[in-house]
């Protein structure tokens, strides 16, 4: 069985969107908030979030522009965009109607 800390197929775009829900983040800040608010039990890998973020961009739910990190260093952020926000609206209530649904099976015995 993989790992439990992976991020679960196809959940990746939705804890994306969810970190920026705050605020615009770069690429390992997004990585860290997705680790701490799942309190480690979700890890993404810069080889999975940098797609997930072009992807993202290519579809318009987010945008990004290069600024200097806490660190001063150049890094690329990223931002929602309006559609991102309303993509994340629809994501979340899809999310936790399947949860519910993943809950209700794996709960009867």
């Amino acid at each position: 069985m993989a790992d439990s800390r992976e991020v679960v197929q196809g959940t990746l775009d939705l804890l994306v969107l969810s970190s920026l829900r705050a605020g615009s983040m770069h690429g390992w800040g997004i990585a860290q908030r997705i680790r701490d608010r799942s309190s480690e039990t979700v890890l993404v890998t810069t080889g999975a979030l940098y797609p997930a973020l072009h992807r993202l961009e290519e579809r318009r739910l987010v945008r990004s522009k290069w600024q200097v990190s806490e660190s001063n260093r150049r890094a690329r952020y990223y931002e929602l965009t309006a559609a991102g926000r309303k993509a994340l609206g629809a994501e979340v209530e899809w999310w936790t109607r399947f949860t519910a649904g993943v809950a209700g099976v794996i709960a009867a015995t």
